[in-house]
């Protein structure tokens, strides 16, 4: 079962996770992980600048080290940008002293305090290493399954967009095994939304408003 919006046992797990913006006016976060990538992240770069729309891209540290002009054109864009390791580590099969040295290494090349966790799997012990060093635990309230293979895109789409609320964190994945799921949606949910009367904005640890 694809669970488009986390389950509500998962956001009771983390409680002090951000998991969307509790807002009333017509802002989206849209999210990238896995990043950069030489030519995917280009093609969402271009796409985000149709649309005037900013987004927050959490940057795995071993592609930043390999495609830093990627990296820094994120940032010249005015996106945001977020830690995701440095290896793309799952942190459930990782010890604590792993998971946390490869935060550390990534933070070398990502200066942010915002933080994701790849596969969205994170140990409580972890967390709290995030915590005692001021980061920002960034999750989700739409998750698109970009990478999953989807028989009919245009349905699986509906849903997503039946999902979409004000405030909304929205995952997608600048990566090889998502590209073609996730431009068709992306452009799906610039173009509906834009024309909604809705903005693309970037996460801040600074927006107070959860």
């Amino acid at each position: 079962m694809k669970f488009i919006q986390p389950p509500y046992f998962a956001k009771r797990y983390y409680p002090d996770a951000l998991w969307r913006f509790s807002i009333d006016d017509k802002r989206l976060f849209l999210t990238f992980d896995d990043g950069p990538h030489p030519s995917i992240t280009a093609d969402v770069l271009k796409l985000l600048d149709q649309y005037s729309a900013k987004a927050t891209f959490f940057c795995v540290g071993d592609n930043v080290r390999k495609y830093g002009d990627v990296y820094n054109q994120i940032q010249e864009k005015g996106h945001a940008i977020g830690n995701h390791t440095y290896h793309h580590l799952n942190g459930w099969k990782n010890s604590l002293l792993t998971y946390a040295k490869n935060i550390t290494k990534a933070s070398k090349e990502i200066e942010s305090k915002l933080f994701r966790p790849p596969y969205g799997k994170i140990t409580q012990k972890q967390v709290q290493f995030l915590k005692s060093h001021q980061y920002l635990l960034v999750m989700w309230d739409i998750l698109t399954y970009d990478w999953a293979e989807i028989p009919n895109l245009e349905k699986h789409y509906k849903k997503i967009a039946k999902s979409i609320n004000p405030g909304s964190i929205i995952v997608f994945h600048d990566s090889e095994k998502a590209k073609v799921n996730m431009l068709y949606l992306l452009e799906k949910v610039l173009d509906e939304f834009s024309k909604k009367g809705y903005k693309f904005a970037t996460i801040s640890n600074l927006d107070g408003m959860r």
